[in-house]
């Protein structure tokens, strides 16, 4: 399935709101704001976000023999998981960060908001995405979007961050209704 740039990018975005939300936390966190920051945390959640969806895409065309009868329904119930987690997420208590950006704190950060990606890259086995340009908008729109989020968050604050997760959760959502009503022959 050949997919749009710009449902690439829609994907792109609603997978970096957790690390936008998280950056944004990050940024209040932070008593003196440097550039290295954003670039910081940039790197590690742009870069989560695009390694996660390889190794998905990886484990995804591993199995896709098994189930390639049933792989747009799997799209579309991994998208709506991530969804609503992200919509349940939103609701919650906004978490307080440390100002550290060491290693050992931004890792597991990371990897937390990665995960999604991970299930999405096993969506693009299943769906037959080309992975490489797919990959590389999601890890550069998480870049961008972590980078920004440091300096909102220092700027702003915390009081973006439930609506931010709750908009890539209704995104995903959508975009698993899509990938279903598509393959149904509902949607053109």
């Amino acid at each position: 399935m050949h997919m749009s740039f710009l449902d690439l990018f829609v994907i792109a975005v609603g997978l970096s709101m957790d690390a936008f939300a998280v950056s944004v936390c990050k940024g209040l966190s932070v008593r003196q704001l440097k550039f290295s920051h954003a670039c910081t945390a940039g790197v590690y959640f742009g870069g989560f976000q695009f390694l996660m969806p390889l190794l998905g895409y990886a484990l995804g065309v591993r199995f896709q023999q098994y189930i390639t009868s049933i792989d747009h329904w799997i799209a579309f119930v991994l998208l709506a998981l991530i969804g609503a987690n992200m919509i349940k997420e939103s609701r919650g208590e906004a978490e307080q960060l440390n100002d550290s950006f060491s290693f050992w704190t931004m890792l597991p950060l990371a990897v937390a908001t990665s995960i999604d990606a991970l299930a999405v890259g096993i969506t693009f086995a299943f769906l037959q995405v080309s992975i490489l340009p797919a990959v590389t908008v999601i890890g550069c729109t998480t870049f961008v979007l972590s980078a920004v989020g440091i300096k909102i968050g220092h700027v702003f604050g915390t009081r973006y961050q439930s609506r931010a997760e709750l908009a890539g959760g209704i995104v995903l959502i959508a975009l698993g209704c899509k990938i279903l009503l598509e393959h149904l022959g509902i949607l053109g």
